[in-house]
C-alpha cells in the first residue's frame, strides 16, 4: 500500500490543521491505519489508530481531546483533524497502513508495514 500525506504546514499555537492521507491500493480498506509522528532528535511515536471498519479508535494521551482520526474506505483516505495545537506537536507526521494485530491501543512503529513519506507540521508559540 502506498500512501501520500498532505495538509502539513506552519500554524500558531492553539490553531488547527487537517492532515490527509491518500492510499493507492484497493486493499487499503482491509487494514488498520494510523498516524505517527517524529520530532527532531526523538523516536517515531504512535499518535492515533483506527481499525479497518472505523472501530478501535485510539489516541496517545498527549493528543486526546484535541485530535480526531477518521477514514473513508470508499475514497481510500485517512484524515487527522488537529485542534488546539501546541509547540510540542511539532514533528513530521506519517500515515501508516497495515498494522498487524492493532486492536485499539498504543502501537509500535516497528510493526507497521507501509508508510507514507511524511508531512511537516510546525507549531509556533
Amino acid at each position: 500500500v502506498q500512501m501520500v500525506e498532505s495538509g502539513g504546514g506552519l500554524v500558531q499555537a492553539v490553531g488547527s490543521l487537517r492532515l490527509s492521507c491518500a492510499a493507492s491500493s484497493r486493499t487499503s480498506r482491509d487494514y488498520a491505519m494510523g498516524w505517527f509522528r517524529q520530532a527532531p532528535g526523538k523516536e517515531r511515536e504512535f499518535v492515533a489508530g483506527i481499525g479497518w471498519d472505523g472501530a478501535y479508535i485510539y489516541y496517545t494521551n498527549s493528543v486526546k481531546g484535541r485530535f480526531t482520526i477518521s477514514r473513508d474506505n470508499v475514497k481510500k483516505t485517512l484524515d487527522l483533524q488537529m485542534k488546539s495545537l501546541k509547540p510540542e506537536d511539532t514533528a513530521v507526521y506519517y500515515c501508516a497502513a497495515d498494522l498487524p494485530g492493532y486492536s485499539g491501543s498504543d502501537y509500535s512503529p516497528n510493526r507497521v508495514r507501509s508508510w507514507g513519506k511524511g508531512t511537516q507540521v510546525t507549531v509556533s508559540s
